[in-house]
C-alpha cells in the first residue's frame, strides 16, 4: 500500500557507534525543516532522543546533521528540498566525530585541531594601546575576509574525505582559520602557525578535492584557503624559517 502524501518515512539514527537506524512516520508539513522533523520525533515520539540545536535560524551551526548522506545544517535544510524523489528522509550524526548518542557528536577532536593549527589569534597590544588601524582594502584583509566567518559547524569537516582517511589531519576548519590569522598584520606568532600546519597532518595532506567548499553553508572556500597555506609554507622553507 503506497505512503500517504502527508506522511514521512523518517530513519533517525540511534545509540552510539553501534547502533542501527530506526524508522519514524512525521506529518508532513509546509516548509517543515530537517530541525522540524527531529524535533516533532523527539516530543512526540520517542522522547529519549538525543540531538543538538540552539539558535534554530543558520547562526550557531550546532544543528548540523548528516541528512541523506550529507553534512548540512538541519534549521536550514527544508524537507522538501532534500528527499527528491526518495521515499525516506534519513537522518544520522556528522561523520568523523564519535557518537555520543543517536545525532550528538562529541566535537572535542574538531576543537583539539584547530588549537593544534594554532587557530586562535596572539597579540601584542595591551587595553592602555590604541586600537591597531588596518587597511580594509589591503589585500592580506581582503585574504583574511574571505574566510573569517567560520562558526565551526563542522559541516567541512563532516564532509571532508581525506578526514577519513586519515584522522590525524587538521581538517579544513582548523585550518581555514590559520589562514585568516595568518593574514592578520597585528598577530604574533606567524612562524610558529606555519610550522603548526606544515606537517604531515597539516595543509600539504589536503587533496584539494573541494568537498569542504561545496558543503560550506557560509559559502565560505576553505580550499582555496589552505592553498594559500601551502603557498606560505613553501615561501617559509625556502626561506629557511621552518
Amino acid at each position: 500500500m503506497p505512503t500517504p502524501t502527508n506522511v514521512l518515512q523518517v530513519k533517525v539514527w540511534r545509540g552510539d557507534a553501534d547502533g542501527a537506524f530506526e524508522l519514524f512516520q512525521v506529518p508532513r508539513q509546509d516548509s517543515q525543516t530537517v530541525l522540524d522533523v527531529v524535533t516533532h520525533i523527539q516530543r512526540h515520539m520517542s522522547p529519549s532522543l538525543s540531538y543538538r540545536f540552539a539558535c534554530r535560524v543558520g547562526m550557531c551551526g550546532s544543528c548540523a546533521m548528516t541528512v541523506n548522506g550529507k553534512a548540512r545544517w538541519t534549521c536550514r535544510t527544508h524537507v522538501a528540498k532534500v528527499m527528491g524523489e526518495q521515499d525516506v528522509l534519513e537522518i544520522a550524526p556528522l561523520s568523523h566525530l564519535p557518537v555520543i548518542k543517536d545525532l550528538t557528536t562529541d566535537m572535542s577532536r574538531f576543537f583539539d585541531k584547530a588549537a593544534r593549527a594554532k587557530a586562535h589569534f596572539a597579540g601584542s597590544a595591551t587595553r592602555h594601546d590604541d586600537f591597531a588601524r588596518v587597511p580594509p582594502d589591503s589585500s592580506q584583509r581582503q585574504a583574511a575576509n574571505a574566510g573569517i566567518e567560520c562558526i565551526g559547524c563542522a559541516v567541512c569537516y563532516a564532509s571532508c574525505d581525506v578526514v577519513a582517511w586519515r584522522p590525524d589531519y587538521l581538517g579544513p576548519a582548523a585550518l581555514n582559520r590559520a589562514w585568516t590569522l595568518a593574514n592578520d598584520v597585528r598577530d604574533t606568532q606567524q612562524t610558529e602557525r606555519l610550522r603548526a600546519v606544515a606537517g604531515d597532518a597539516g595543509c600539504h595532506a589536503c587533496h584539494t578535492q573541494g568537498s569542504c567548499t561545496e558543503r560550506c553553508p557560509k559559502g565560505l572556500e576553505p580550499t582555496v584557503s589552505i592553498a594559500g597555506l601551502k603557498r606560505l609554507v613553501a615561501r617559509a622553507a625556502v626561506r629557511g624559517k621552518l
